[in-house]
């Protein structure tokens, strides 16, 4: 059976969401685990002194702390409710975007491969394993993650298109 074009480009934009959205997952995934293996929690390494430090620290809460002073079952229903309805909500996007549209397109991989990669953190441990840690003396922007990077990218991209009216019809 000849295989049509439309199927094939169909299977190439699914293709690029597994390959983007997989190699956040993966590289997010390998970071955790040498943070967690090689370096205790709390501790630092610093990398360029006076702006960024290697730090292992866990987050219970979302971005910037949210709600991590509720208890672990609050925290943890909460959140693995809203990752996985953010990560059927970037699907339905993908899914839509038209080939017309690549930088959107893997825009919505890397928020989903970044949701993935946090949501995989909720479900073992409960909380989110963080340690790119950047500051100016005493002002730190708080701890994050190649997850984390990849969804703040992924959705830099989804705003540009929205502010330059560049979304698909």
């Amino acid at each position: 059976m000849e295989e049509t074009k439309q199927t094939r480009s169909v299977r190439n934009k699914y293709l690029m969401l597994v390959l983007i959205a997989g190699s956040v997952v993966i590289l997010d995934q390998i970071t955790k685990a040498v943070i967690l293996n090689q370096l205790p929690l709390y501790r630092s390494i610093p990398v360029i002194p006076g702006l960024f430090n290697i730090t292992h620290i866990h987050n219970p809460g979302g971005a910037f702390g949210f709600l991590a002073d509720q208890s672990p079952w609050v925290r943890k229903t909460v959140f693995l409710f809203m990752s996985s309805a953010a990560v059927v909500l970037v699907l339905y996007f993908y899914h839509n975007t038209p080939r017309t549209h690549p930088w959107l397109a893997a825009g919505l991989a890397l928020i989903f491969g970044g949701a993935i990669g946090n949501l995989i953190d909720r479900f073992r441990f409960g909380k989110v394993v963080d340690f790119l840690d950047f500051y100016l003396g005493n002002a730190h922007w708080p701890a994050f993650n190649v997850a984390d990077s990849a969804i703040t990218v992924g959705v830099t991209i989804f705003l540009i298109h929205l502010v330059f009216n560049k979304m698909p019809e």
